[in-house]
């Protein structure tokens, strides 16, 4: 293989890989059932600290 044929490779699938990792943390982030996790990390910033 030269190098012209791995970049060939390299451009096609990993564009084709980065796309389905992509999809896969949308797919993640709104899965059902997620809603809580969600919430509760939004609402990190927020929490009371205990004083020192």
């Amino acid at each position: 293989m030269d190098h012209e044929t791995l970049r060939h490779i390299a451009d096609s699938w990993g564009l084709v890989f980065l796309l389905l990792v992509f999809l896969g943390a949308v797919g993640f982030a709104f899965r059902p059932g997620s809603r809580a996790q969600q919430e509760d990390a939004r609402m990190i910033p927020l929490r009371d600290e205990d004083p020192q």
